[in-house]
Parts: C-alpha cells; sequence; structure tokens
C-alpha cells in the first residue's frame, strides 16, 4: 500500500466513526453527489416508525455542474423510486452546507426532539460537531451507508477526490470551532499527521482559510 493511501485509512477510520441512529423521531437526508445516501436513509424510514424523512440540499462543490436539479429535489425523486410518498417527505431546497441543512431542519420541524442525520460516511463527524450550535435542543445522531474505502467510493468524484474532501474534512475540525461554526472535538495525532501528510502531497483543494 502506497503512503498515500495509508494515511488516507487513517483519515477515512475516524471520520466513518459513526453513533448510529434513533429508530423513530425526524429522518433528515443531506443532499450530496451520492445517491447510495439516499438509498440507504429510504431503507431505514421503511424499517422504522420516524415521523419525517426531511431531505435538505441545494448545490455543493461537487454537485453544482453535476444536476440541473437542487440536490434535495433529485434525492426526491429516488425516494420516489423506493415508493416513500411526498405525504413523509419535506424538502429544503436551499441548504448548501452542513450548518445549513441542521439549520434548516430545525427550522421545518421545531419540534423534533430525537434527530437522525443520514449523509455520506465521511461527513459524520462534521454533522455530529456542527449539530450542538445549530440545534442544541436535539438529541441529534449521524449515520450513513456502509460503504469501504477505496473499494466502493463513488465515480462521480474518484479515490483522490475523496481524499481531498477528506483532508477537507478535517481541516474544518480543527479550524471550524475557533470561528463558532462547531464544537471542538479530539483530533487523534495519528489523524493529525495523516492530514498534514495529506494536504502537503497535493491533497488540498478542499481545505478552507478563515482569513480570506
Amino acid at each position: 500500500m502506497t503512503p498515500t493511501m495509508s494515511h488516507a485509512l487513517v483519515l477515512w477510520r475516524y471520520l466513518t466513526a459513526s453513533p448510529g441512529y434513533h429508530q423513530e423521531g425526524l429522518l433528515v437526508l443531506c443532499g450530496s453527489y451520492d445517491l447510495r445516501v439516499c438509498d440507504y436513509a429510504c431503507d431505514l424510514f421503511k424499517r422504522y416508525p420516524f415521523d419525517k424523512l426531511l431531505i435538505t440540499g441545494r448545490t455543493g462543490n461537487w454537485t453544482h455542474h453535476l444536476w440541473s436539479e437542487t440536490e434535495a429535489r433529485i434525492f426526491a425523486q429516488r425516494a420516489h423510486q423506493h415508493d416513500i410518498p411526498d405525504r413523509s417527505m419535506i424538502l429544503d431546497t436551499e441548504a448548501t452546507n452542513f450548518a445549513e441543512n441542521i439549520r434548516n431542519a430545525c427550522l421545518l420541524v421545531p419540534s423534533a426532539r430525537k434527530v437522525t442525520f443520514i449523509t455520506k460516511l465521511n461527513s459524520i463527524r462534521r454533522v455530529m460537531a456542527t449539530a450542538p450550535i445549530q440545534w442544541p435542543d436535539a438529541n441529534v445522531l449521524a449515520d450513513g451507508p456502509p460503504i469501504r474505502f477505496p473499494d466502493e467510493v463513488s465515480n462521480v468524484i474518484g479515490v483522490f477526490g475523496l481524499i481531498a474532501e477528506m483532508v477537507g474534512d478535517i481541516d474544518r475540525l480543527i479550524k471550524y470551532p475557533d470561528a463558532g461554526f462547531q464544537v471542538a472535538i479530539e483530533v487523534p495525532d495519528d489523524v493529525c499527521t495523516s492530514y498534514q501528510y495529506l494536504a502537503e502531497n497535493g491533497f488540498d483543494s478542499h481545505m478552507i482559510s478563515l482569513t480570506a
């Protein structure tokens, strides 16, 4: 295994650690480029007595050129294929990041207390770090489809695209707490080492600058 893949696996294993999901309450589906996230959420919605399926997402880094419709509408069309009726769905077509996904869900269903967010696996820790800021009154969990890295990475972005995305995820977990966007969570030393290695070796396209 190459050093790049070894370090990428360190990030993947850290980012994809899921606290699980509730089996009731509100199920929130975060839009993305990966329709398997929608498939997984629909399966959960059909298996357990959730109140509603809230689908949130306008466009993001990958999807603004992928579809002519918003992520929420594309995922709603996919949900129809899973026999999820319109009456069970709420759409938010405005959110462009996780803070907005969570805040808009809170605004649309403010009474929800048990909330499960379904997202890409590598985004689970970001959702969990953002939720206490945007929806402090909710008991939030986050989960995603059981996808293996690197064998089952979406063809939309490819393995190298996902590595760059994961570097961006770690970058935000490190920098966003000081900006008030997320709560601080521990990023282990080995994860920081792998993040630095990958950032210094060309996988820096999704890193952010809070001073720009």
